[in-house]
C-alpha cells in the first residue's frame, strides 16, 4: 500500500495543474485578469463590463468599468442582478446585488491558431429572474468544442426596464426604459474591444439566448444601437413579435404611465424618492407592471416585428426554434377541465378572439388538457418563432435554420422536472452538452448522441453561420411559409413546420388585430 502513495501524489499534482488553479493573466482594457483552469478550459469569472449601476447611476445608461492596478482575480462568480425567486424550477436561488454588471468567459486552454468564434449567452427568466452563472449556462463544454463562450448579467425587473416621465426628461432624449437591453449592448461592446485577448474573434460573435434571452436576441436584432456588434443569432423558445395592440404597455407612453403607478405603489412621489429606496424594496408593489422591454426608446425605436417587416433588422444568419411540449414546465395541467377551459384561458390571457380557442378541440377533459398545453405552446412560443423565421426569409438575405426539439429527457419521478417531457428548458441540457451535471439520471446513448450533435450544430453555426458539418444529419435552410425544419429528437429528421394549421389561425387573428396582412405595417 505504501508504494501507491507516490503515484497518488503525482495524480493529485496533475489534477491540480489541470483544474481549479490560476491561469496566466489576460490583459483587458481595464486591467489584467487571472482566471482559473477547469479541465479543458480556462474560465474568467465576474469580469466587470460596466460600472456598478447604483446610487445616482440607478436607471442610467451603463458607464465604463473602473480601471484597476495589478492583477484582478477572476475566480468567483458575481451575484445575480436583483430578483426574487428563481428562473427555473429546481434552481438554487442565486445571491443577488444591485452591483451586478459582470460577465464570465470560458476559453479553451490549449487553443492554437486562428481566433475562435464567440458565443454570447443571454439568460432567460421572464425579464425578472436569471443568472449568468447558472450551471446549465456555463460554457465549459461548448468552449471545449472550439469556441469562446461569454455569459452576461444584466439588470432585471424594475431596475432593468422602468420607464417614467422624470427619467425620460433626465435622459436628454425624451425616452426611458430598456436599461437591461442597454447592459446587453454594453457587454457586446466590451466583447468587441476585449475578446481577442481571450482567443476570440470579434468579427464572429453570435448572440444566443433562451426564453427571455431569446426575446432579447429579437430586440437586439431590431436595435440600431446593436448593429455591427454581432454576426450571427441563436434564439431558443422566445421572441417579441405579437401585435403590440394586445400589449399597449410595451409602448413608451403607456409604459411611462405604468411607471408612475408603480412608483405610487411604493409610496414614491418622485425619481429622487425612487433612487433613495433600497434595491429590495423596488421589487415590491406593482413591479410586474414595469418589468418588460419598452418600444419607442433609442434602443428599441421599433418593435422587432416592425423592424423585420421593414427590413431594418441586423441581417445575420439565424438559428431558431422551440420545443414540442413547451407548456408542461409552465402550466399545471392536472386541474384543467373541458367545461372550464375557455374561462381558465380568459383569466390567464384576457378575452381572446373565438377562432384561437376553436383551433384546439376540447370536448373531453383529456382533450382539454392537451388543448391547454398546445394553446400555451403556440401562443407564447410557436407562432413567434414561425413569424420570426418568415420575416427574416421575406426581408433579409442571410439564411435561417429552424428546429423543433422533441426529445423527452429522463426526468426522474419526484424531481421538480417530473412529467415535463420536451418542455420549456428541456433543450438546454443538450445544446450545452451538460447531461453530466445530473449523473444519476438515466441518460441513454440516444440522449448522449443528441447532446453531442446539438452542441456541435451550435458550435458550427457560431463558426460559419451554418450548423452543418461532417458527421451530422443535413440541416436545410428554412424558406417560405412551410420551411424545412430540423426535428431534434430520438433521431434527427427533417420535415415541415409543426402544427402549421394552428399557427395559421394565430396568424389570421394577429393580422386582423394589426389591420394588415403578415409582414406589412
Amino acid at each position: 500500500m505504501s508504494r501507491m502513495w507516490p503515484l497518488i501524489g503525482v495524480l493529485a499534482l496533475v489534477w491540480s495543474l489541470a483544474s481549479g488553479v490560476c491561469a496566466q493573466p489576460v490583459r483587458t482594457e481595464a486591467g489584467a485578469l487571472q482566471g482559473v483552469r477547469e479541465g479543458a478550459v480556462t474560465v474568467f469569472k465576474a469580469v466587470p463590463y460596466a460600472a456598478p449601476p447604483v446610487g445616482d447611476l440607478r436607471w442610467r445608461e451603463p458607464r465604463p468599468a473602473a480601471r484597476w492596478k495589478g492583477v484582478r482575480k477572476a475566480d468567483a462568480f458575481a451575484p445575480a442582478c436583483m430578483q426574487k425567486g428563481v428562473s427555473m424550477p429546481g434552481e438554487t436561488p442565486p445571491k443577488v446585488s444591485e452591483d451586478c454588471l459582470y460577465l464570465n468567459v470560458w476559453t479553451p486552454r490549449r487553443h492554437r491558431g486562428a481566433a475562435l468564434p464567440v458565443i454570447v449567452w443571454i439568460h432567460g427568466g421572464g425579464w425578472t429572474n436569471g443568472s449568468a452563472s447558472m450551471p446549465l449556462y456555463r460554457g465549459d463544454r461548448l468552449a471545449a468544442k472550439g469556441a469562446v463562450v461569454v455569459t452576461v448579467g444584466y439588470r432585471l425587473g424594475p431596475l432593468g426596464f422602468l420607464a417614467h416621465p422624470e427619467l425620460s426628461r433626465e435622459s436628454g432624449h425624451g425616452v426611458s426604459g430598456d436599461y437591461g437591453l442597454m447592459d446587453q449592448i454594453a457587454a457586446l461592446q466590451w466583447v468587441r474591444r476585449n475578446i481577442s485577448a481571450f482567443g476570440g474573434d470579434p468579427r464572429r460573435v453570435t448572440i444566443a439566448g433562451q426564453s427571455a434571452g431569446a426575446m432579447a436576441v429579437s430586440a437586439l436584432m431590431a436595435s440600431p444601437q446593436a448593429r455591427g456588434l454581432f454576426q450571427r443569432a441563436i434564439a431558443q423558445s422566445g421572441g417579441l413579435f405579437e401585435p403590440l395592440q394586445l400589449a399597449p404597455s410595451y409602448r413608451l407612453p403607456s409604459a411611462e404611465k405604468d411607471g408612475v403607478a408603480y412608483a405610487a405603489s411604493l409610496g414614491a412621489h418622485s425619481l429622487a424618492d425612487l433612487r433613495r429606496l433600497p434595491a429590495e424594496r423596488l421589487l415590491e408593489g406593482q413591479a410586474n407592471m414595469v418589468s418588460h422591454p419598452v418600444v419607442g426608446t433609442e434602443v428599441l425605436p421599433l418593435s422587432p416585428y416592425e423592424a423585420f417587416a421593414a427590413g431594418t433588422q441586423s441581417d445575420t444568419p439565424l438559428l431558431l426554434g422551440s420545443n414540442a411540449e413547451e407548456a408542461r414546465s409552465l402550466v399545471d395541467l392536472k386541474p384543467v377541465r373541458a367545461a372550464s377551459l375557455s374561462a381558465d384561458i380568459a383569466r390567464s390571457f384576457g378575452d381572446l378572439p373565438p377562432p384561437l380557442l376553436d383551433a384546439y378541440p376540447h370536448a373531453t377533459d383529456e382533450q382539454a388538457r392537451q388543448a391547454r398545453a398546445d394553446f400555451e405552446r403556440d401562443l407564447r412560443f410557436g407562432w413567434d418563432m414561425w413569424a420570426w423565421a418568415r420575416l427574416q426569409a421575406a426581408t433579409g438575405k442571410a439564411p435561417i435554420f429552424a428546429y423543433r426539439f422533441t426529445r423527452r429527457p429522463p426526468f426522474p419521478a419526484g424531481s421538480p422536472y417530473e412529467g415535463w417531457g420536451a418542455s420549456h428548458f428541456a433543450e438546454l441540457w443538450y445544446m450545452s452538452d451538460h447531461l453530466d451535471q445530473y449523473p444519476t439520471w438515466a441518460w441513454s446513448p440516444a440522449d448522449r448522441a443528441l447532446a453531442d450533435r446539438m452542441s456541435t450544430y451550435w458550435i458550427n453555426f457560431a463558426r460559419t453561420g451554418d450548423p452543418n458539418g461532417p458527421g451530422l444529419p443535413a440541416w436545410p435552410a428554412f424558406t417560405g411559409e412551410n420551411g424545412r425544419t430540423q426535428y431534434l429528437g430520438d433521431t434527427i429528421t427533417t420535415g415541415g413546420v409543426a402544427d402549421l394549421d394552428k399557427l395559421k389561425v394565430f396568424d389570421g387573428v394577429y393580422s386582423a388585430v394589426r389591420g394588415a396582412p403578415f409582414g406589412r405595417r
